[in-house]
């Protein structure tokens, strides 16, 4: 399985903000969507990704004032990325190693998608609901 069948089973919208845009807005952008994150874009550039958890991290930090903090001071920064033609499990080391929550998919040098852990770990359920069946009929002479 690869990056690229995951996001086929997502919606194709991504969601992203400005660098400007307040952590105020972010944490309501959130909330609307039911999403756990946003991209922090220049343009067609990917600066960084506003998570939930990185709301409260600044809200934890800067009690009083975090919700008119500009999104780009409280972001992750791009750090890791990996490709449509990734397996499951080169994305699932790459979120491990780094520590990762939401993983920006590239292809040719342009952002194609963003998955999440949660992401991850459904098409990997999905993947080993699909060999127990297939060992299921196997052993019971199902073809």
């Amino acid at each position: 399985m690869t990056v690229a069948s995951i996001l086929a089973s997502k919606p194709r919208t991504l969601v992203s903000v400005t660098p400007e845009t307040t952590v105020g807005e972010v944490a309501r952008l959130l909330h609307e969507r039911q999403i756990g994150a946003a991209l922090v874009m220049q343009g067609d550039t990917l600066l960084g990704i506003l998570s939930e958890r990185g709301i409260v991290r600044a809200l934890a930090l800067h009690p009083s004032g975090v919700r008119g903090m500009r999104a780009d001071s409280v972001m992750k920064p791009r750090q890791v990325e990996t490709h449509l033609s990734a397996t499951l499990e080169e994305a699932m080391r790459i979120m491990t190693d780094n520590r990762v929550r939401y993983l920006p998919v590239f292809e040719d040098g342009h952002l194609a998608g963003l998955i999440s852990i949660g992401d991850v770990v459904k098409a990997e359920l999905g993947r080993h609901a699909h060999e127990v069946t297939n060992l299921t009929a196997y052993i019971s002479g199902a073809h």
